[in-house]
């Protein structure tokens, strides 16, 4: 087995490789850096050089990656402009919402008779689509579901929620862009505008003299914000404690980026994006695919039939009432994973403004997840 320390290095060091390959190889570049970092991190946690030991190590750095970033990506947004497409938004998450829950019982319709507490899955699916892990934890407990079924569900939640984020940041993307309206961004105008503030993660000369010192300075805000925020969530009950952290973070990014000394550092959007690669080859690492049962196939399909069926039947009603693709998708991962993995998809999409859509739609999934949840698994029960 791989040491400690070299694997946290590994991870820390390995997305500037990748960084580095698609600067130079085209072909790397259209894959996209974040689909390598998964792909890696797959190869990496499936070829039993980790001792399984290191797996709270792992899911820490990922929590640390994902909230140091957050401040560095919000720094340099146009929040004022976000405030104009609010509305559209919250339409989006509430769709999304309609959606999750005609899939749900839909999909309870199809396969409960097959799946071992199929109202308490239900139940727990609901609770973790429209929020998070934490929201699936929760409803657990409050159905007193028993520990393999648990173990079960999140084991094929991770499984086929990957495979959904595989298929929107590479084909679902193109997809939507071409059945959806086009995102128009009220911050930008001008002949020739297509209507979207794209990332450029252009990483060059970020060591310049010029660059690094405020740079440096921008991610010890960072680290700061990261402190209160971690704070701020010891103090309230354990089961809100990560709400609290990334609705604190979040907040404070917000008003830092109204200060004009922070938002007009260089390159901060490209470390927070930095940060999320180190994020994402970490999740990545964490699926375990020797866990796949044959004997609970059925609860493999009902989740699979939750997390895709909901995606397209969301995109479905966006279309009705005329959202757009890149708020539709943003909602959608916001739902689905939990508002860490919004950047990540917001990179794919190279479409920096929706950023703070798709944190504020998670943090309101996360609030009423558990509310959600323990209601569907009652009236299906």
């Amino acid at each position: 087995m791989v040491t400690h320390l070299i694997l946290i290095l590994f991870f820390l060091l390995a997305p500037a490789g990748i960084l580095y390959l698609c600067q130079k190889v085209p072909f790397l570049a259209k894959i996209g850096a974040i689909v390598l970092a998964y792909v890696l991190g797959f190869l990496v946690g499936n070829i039993g050089i980790i001792d399984p030991s290191f797996s709270k190590t792992q899911q820490t750095l990922s929590e640390v990656m994902v909230m140091l970033a957050i401040p560095l990506l919000l720094f340099s947004l146009r929040i004022r402009s976000w405030i104009k497409v609010s509305g559209k938004t919250f339409m989006a998450l509430l769709l999304g919402v309609i959606a999750l829950v005609v899939m749900i019982a839909s999909g309870h319709r199809l396969f409960g008779e097959q799946v071992p507490e199929s109202w308490k899955v239900a139940g727990m699916l609901t609770g973790v689509y429209s929020g998070g892990t934490p929201n699936l934890a929760s409803i657990k407990e409050a159905l007193q579901v028993t520990d393999d079924t648990y173990i079960l569900t999140h084991t094929y939640d991770i499984v086929m929620s990957t495979a959904y984020l595989f298929f929107l940041i590479t084909i679902g993307k193109v997809l939507f862009r071409r059945f959806l309206p086009r995102f128009h961004s009220p911050g930008k105008t001008g002949e020739g505008d297509n209507g979207v503030q794209e990332i450029a993660e252009d990483y060059t000369g970020i060591f310049k003299a010029g660059i690094i010192g405020p740079l440096l300075g921008a991610v010890g805000i960072s680290v700061l914000i990261l402190a209160a925020g971690f704070g701020l969530s010891t103090i309230v009950p354990k089961d809100y404690s990560t709400v609290v952290a990334i609705l604190s973070i979040t907040t404070f990014g917000i008003l830092l980026s109204m200060v004009p000394a922070v938002s007009r550092i260089k390159k901060s959007f490209e470390t927070g994006m930095y940060f999320i690669l180190v994020f994402s080859l970490v999740v990545a690492s964490l699926a375990d695919f020797s866990k796949f049962n044959i004997e609970s196939l059925n609860l493999m399909l009902y989740v699979g039939y939750a997390v895709f069926g909901t995606l397209f039947l969301h995109v479905l009603l966006a279309k009705l009432f005329r959202i757009d693709a890149d708020t539709t998708i943003i909602t959608s991962v916001s739902m689905i994973f939990s508002p860490p993995f919004v950047p990540m998809v917001a990179g794919a999409l190279k479409n920096k403004e929706i950023i703070l859509s798709g944190l504020i739609t998670g943090l309101i999934g996360y609030a009423i997840g558990n509310y959600l949840g323990i209601t569907i698994a009652y009236l299906l029960k």
